[in-house]
C-alpha cells in the first residue's frame, strides 16, 4: 500500500530527522516503529501525511507513495482525501466541542452522507462509551475517552492507512490494553495501520511487521513477534535480555533484516 524509499528530511535546513529511511506498509497490515525520543518516529508520520513543512520540515530527498500516487508534493487535505489520516500525538481533539461535534469535524471531507452516517456508526459500535457521552465536550472525558475520540474522529473519514502518533501516552496500562485490541479490530475491518509507538510491548503485540528507528536510520526490521525476541529490542524495549533470539527466527523460518549506514 505505502512504500518509502530512501527518505532523507531535515528540519530548518539543518537538523537531518531522516537518513535514508526506506520501509513498506503491506495492504491489510499492521506496522509498527518503534524507537526512542528523538529517533524520528513523528517525522516520519508528518512526512507521509503532508504536514511537514508545519514544523519546518522539508524532505530533501527520496520518495513516499500511496500505490503508484506520490505523496511527497501532498499537502494535508488532499493526503487525507487520497486515504491516509493521522491521528496526531497527544489527542488534540477540540476540547470545548462536544464529542459528536468533534466526529462531524472529522467527516468535514467527505460529501458522501450515507458513507458518513456509515462510519459514524462504526465508531459509535466500535466505542460505545462515545455514543453515551456524545453530548458532552470532549475536555471533559477521561485521557482514554480523549484518545478514543481522537482515533473515532480519523476513522470519520473512512481512511485505507490509518496513522497513529504515541497512541498509549499517558494512558494507564489496562487503557493501554484497550488501545491495542481497537487498533487490532480497526484493521480487521479492513484499515491499514503504521503505529508509531515507545510502548513496544503493545505495538509488537498487535503488529504484523516491525521497524526500529535509531537517530533518523533504520536499524532493524523483520516480523513483528520475531523481532520481540531478538536481544537488542528485549534489552532497549522491553526491559530484559535473552540468548536465544536469532536461534528463535531461523528455527521459525523468519527472517530479520539490519540496516546498515
Amino acid at each position: 500500500m505505502l512504500s518509502i524509499d530512501a527518505l532523507h528530511v531535515t528540519y530548518g535546513g539543518a537538523v537531518q530527522a531522516l537518513r535514508g529511511v526506506s520501509m513498506d506498509i503491506p495492504d491489510g497490515k499492521v506496522v509498527a516503529v518503534l524507537g526512542s525520543n528523538g529517533a524520528g518516529k513523528s517525522t516520519l508520520l508528518r512526512a507521509i501525511s503532508g504536514t511537514l513543512r508545519l514544523q519546518r520540515g522539508r524532505i530533501e530527498s527520496g520518495s513516499i507513495r500511496l500505490g503508484d500516487t506520490d505523496l511527497g508534493s501532498r499537502d494535508p487535505a488532499q493526503t487525507v482525501r487520497l486515504g491516509v489520516v493521522q491521528v496526531p500525538e497527544g489527542r488534540r481533539i477540540f476540547g470545548r466541542l462536544s464529542v459528536e461535534e468533534n466526529l462531524r469535524a472529522g467527516g468535514m471531507g467527505n460529501k458522501d452522507k450515507s458513507a458518513k452516517a456509515a462510519a459514524q456508526a462504526r465508531v459509535y459500535d466500535m466505542f460505545p462509551v462515545l455514543r453515551e457521552r456524545k453530548d458532552q465536550r470532549g475536555g471533559l472525558l477521561s485521557g482514554g475517552e480523549q484518545q478514543m475520540l481522537a482515533i473515532g474522529r480519523a476513522l470519520m473519514a473512512s481512511p485505507k492507512l490509518l496513522l497513529l502518533d504515541e497512541p498509549s501516552l499517558g494512558l494507564a496500562p489496562r487503557i493501554i490494553g484497550q488501545i491495542g485490541e481497537v487498533i487490532a479490530e480497526i484493521n480487521r475491518q479492513g484499515t491499514s495501520v503504521l503505529l508509531v509507538e515507545q510502548n513496544a510491548t503493545m505495538a509488537l503485540g498487535v503488529a504484523d511487521l516491525a521497524y526500529v528507528l535509531d537517530v533518523g536510520e533504520v536499524s532493524l526490521s523483520g516480523d513483528a513477534a520475531e523481532l520481540a525476541r531478538t536481544d537488542e529490542v528485549q534489552r532497549l524495549y522491553l526491559g530484559h535480555d535473552t540468548d536465544e533470539p536469532h536461534e528463535q527466527a531461523a528455527a521459525s523460518g523468519k527472517t530479520l533484516s539490519r540496516w546498515t549506514p
